[in-house]
């Protein structure tokens, strides 16, 4: 058996440590990319924050799509002239309720945020 001239073994041996540090290397790129996201606390809470927005519009559509329902269930069980009464009512309200709605949704948003942004400054103290 003829064994390898000290020369070739070293080239061998030199490529294999190169390809060891270059995967070394991307490894430690991938991690050190994972750390930075997790590390970010602003995109994480505004990650959060969008997540929350949407839940509250879709809780918001929700409501208003039951509150509707209701309307037309207790519109159609009224007699005639409360309804008449009702319907003035109503067109008088009708500017104050897309406020009131506004208002209600924004409430629930700040308050979704300021519990995300509370959580994020208690985990990074804790």
């Amino acid at each position: 058996m003829t064994q390898p001239s000290h020369d070739a073994r070293g080239a061998t041996d030199a490529e294999n440590l190169r390809a060891q540090v270059e995967h070394s290397r991307e490894e430690l790129g991938r991690t050190v990319a994972a750390l930075a996201a997790k590390a970010d606390v602003k995109a994480r809470a505004q990650e959060k924050a969008t997540a929350v927005k949407g839940q509250v519009a879709a809780k918001a559509g929700g409501i208003k799509e039951g509150a509707e329902r209701t309307v037309r269930k207790v519109r159609g069980r009224l007699p005639e002239p409360v309804r008449g009464k009702a319907s003035q009512a109503g067109e008088v309200a009708g500017g104050n309720r897309t406020a009131l709605l506004s208002r209600t949704a924004l409430l629930a948003a700040g308050t979704g945020l300021a519990t995300v942004v509370w959580l994020a400054c208690r985990r990074r103290k804790g």
